[in-house]
């Protein structure tokens, strides 16, 4: 029996709407120097590989982050997961913003207390 290809192509699509994706914060470390990227989202995974993309293209939004990839190169940066964040048990919870929001907080205030400085959007 032929299944429809567009059938198909539905069902894998419905089923990756309702996949959870992993949310939490990482950081990008530079090994050159002090400074460090923070980002809380909603897709760890798929962040950190637009991320890598960015730098790599040359057109990241925070410039000194993107001049001192380009300067120092990609070895010198570490990229890692510093936490995941659960979701709730109630399956109707689709908003984790404010979550996001406040460990980005929390983990900014733990790190400028190890005296690591943040590279800084525009310059």
């Amino acid at each position: 029996m032929m299944v429809n290809p567009n059938i198909r192509k539905k069902e894998l699509k419905m089923q990756y709407k309702q996949m959870k994706q992993d949310m939490g914060i990482f950081i990008i470390r530079s090994k050159a120097n002090n400074k460090c990227f923070l980002k809380a989202t909603p897709d760890l995974r798929g962040v950190i590989n637009g991320t890598r993309v960015r730098l790599g293209g040359g057109v990241h939004p925070y410039r000194e982050l993107q001049k001192e990839w380009d300067e120092f190169g990609p070895d010198n940066f570490t990229i890692e997961i510093l936490e995941n964040l659960e979701y709730d048990k109630d399956e109707s919870k689709t908003d984790y913003s404010e979550e996001l929001e406040v460990l980005q907080m929390l983990w900014e205030e733990k790190l400028a207390g190890e005296d690591l400085q943040f590279y800084k959007k525009r310059i």
